[in-house]
């Protein structure tokens, strides 16, 4: 796993202020350990920033990897579902385990979240008028041909989460997929649809739990996952990975004036070594770090498709320029 060296016990700052002892800069191609020592187990990260606490949930993946052979025309790698893991943090720095916030369930074949599942890309937002924390990921089968998106609740963001079943939203598949709110309190969920081909943005209901049926199809027929989006300057920006299974390829960027808007390509953002690979890593999530307005961090995995569980992060700068984004590469970075 690549690494967050030195951590000690939780920050108990405030939001936004200054750590005096931040220890060691995020070193990419490290072990990244928690507050106990482990190694943080969160794939396909999500993080929901809540009342002076970041909170990173992620796909658990504990065992080995196999590959389902049935599955020719791609290299179909999975481990057993596990379930999502939270972890806490107020520096995003120091992580706190708190255990599985939706754990799979073992004892019925039948459900979306047994082991025999695929239960992937975690994203949680807290919903204002409902005080609830809701939850959306990709559920599928082992050879992916399920392509559903989960949806749980629960009372606090380290759960536990409550699942309420699954959907294909708006009728369509959903596979990689994240959630973004707005300033107005507004949800979306995006994902991957008609078969990879097409990326859609679909709005949700007052609550978070459905679709309404408005949406967006965006990169029709370019086969983009991994999706990514975040508002800057009161434009959105999405990030998003091509598809080419477990191994890397190059990123792209596109804008757009409203977030169910036409989104423009502004090409790859990567740069420096490997950015044509994406660093060898993939989007998962873009964060805008709080107390540092305009001060952005985007999150990648660096998948091992030999021993997913190995499978290691990648953090770096979002940085905005006028038109020009770019994510440039680090050794080490310090937030």
């Amino acid at each position: 796993m690549l690494g967050l060296c030195g951590l000690a016990t939780l920050s108990r700052l405030p939001a936004g202020a200054a750590v005096s002892n931040p220890g060691p800069p995020f070193r990419q191609g490290e072990r990244w350990l928690d507050v106990d020592g482990h190694p943080i187990n969160a794939h396909s990260a999500g993080m929901l920033y809540h009342q002076g606490v970041y909170y990173w949930h992620g796909e658990y993946k504990k065992g080995p990897t196999t590959r389902v052979t049935r599955i020719n025309n791609w290299e179909c790698m999975r481990v057993e579902a596990s379930g999502i893991s939270c972890y806490s943090s107020r520096d995003l720095r120091r992580w706190k385990f708190e255990g599985l916030a939706l754990a799979a369930e073992a004892s019925d074949p039948s459900s979306d979240l047994h082991p025999s599942k695929v239960v992937e890309r975690p994203k949680v937002l807290f919903n204002d008028q409902t005080g609830k924390f809701v939850m959306w990921l990709h559920v599928d089968s082992d050879d992916y041909s399920y392509a559903r998106a989960g949806v749980a609740v629960s009372d606090s963001p380290t759960g536990p989460f409550v699942y309420q079943g699954s959907l294909r939203p708006n009728g369509q598949m959903s596979r990689d997929q994240t959630l973004f709110k707005d300033d107005d309190g507004k949800a979306y969920q995006i994902c991957s649809a008609e078969n990879n081909a097409t990326l859609w943005i679909n709005e949700l209901s007052a609550d978070y739990l459905r679709p309404t049926g408005k949406h967006q199809r965006i990169y029709v027929g370019k086969s983009r996952e991994a999706p990514a989006l975040i508002k800057h300057a009161g434009k959105y920006y999405l990030l998003s990975s091509g598809c080419s299974g477990w191994d890397p390829n190059q990123a792209d960027m596109a804008v757009a004036e409203q977030v169910l808007g036409d989104y423009v390509s502004l090409g790859n953002p990567c740069t420096g070594r490997d950015a044509d690979k994406t660093f060898f890593a993939q989007s998962t999530f873009l964060l805008e770090i709080e107390g540092q307005p305009n001060t952005y961090l985007a999150l990648f995995d660096r998948w091992n498709k030999d021993d997913l569980e190995q499978s290691s992060y990648v953090w770096l700068p979002l940085r905005f320029d006028g038109g020009r984004v770019s994510i440039p590469w680090q050794d080490n970075w310090q937030p």
